[in-house]
């Protein structure tokens, strides 16, 4: 896992909203990156219905969500159709993302990489990092600190 302070590495990517350039983002507005394991599993669908009823607190700070994992475009739109996920789902299914953010993967690969929440600030900077989870309250308060630096 990559540690606070550190610049978020760019990248571009395929997502269920189109191409994704960070290098478009990063420095000129906040980010949370939820790189979770799978598509359709509980704990995911959570992690990622928690996130689409938390939009308009989000968007008090004009923050892209992006969640990550190494699954399919094609899976990827059929959980955010089927949820209704207004963010967007990136495929990563090289892994470059993961490897680039540190993300380990869980058994041996078997279960997928590891559930790894990053938040950057609007300066470039990774401001908070945590396996698991993360409440959004935790995710939250991570982005207004990252406002009063």
């Amino acid at each position: 896992m990559l540690a606070t302070g550190t610049p978020a590495p760019g990248f571009t990517a395929e997502s269920t909203r189109g191409t994704i350039q960070m290098e478009q983002y990063l420095g000129k507005q906040p980010i949370v990156l939820i790189f979770y394991p799978k598509d359709e599993t509980p704990i995911c669908t959570k992690q990622l219905c928690a996130v689409r009823d938390s939009k308009a607190q989000y968007a008090e700070f004009d923050t892209l969500v992006l969640g990550i994992n190494p699954g399919s475009l094609e899976d990827h739109l059929a959980f955010s159709r089927k949820f209704q996920y207004d963010f967007p789902l990136i495929s990563d299914a090289d892994q470059t993302i993961r490897s680039a953010y540190d993300v380990g993967e869980t058994l041996w690969g078997l279960l997928g990489q590891q559930r790894v929440v990053y938040v950057i600030g609007r300066d470039g900077r990774i401001v908070h990092a945590a396996k698991g989870n993360r409440p959004t309250s935790e995710l939250l308060d991570a982005l207004r600190k990252s406002e009063r630096a």
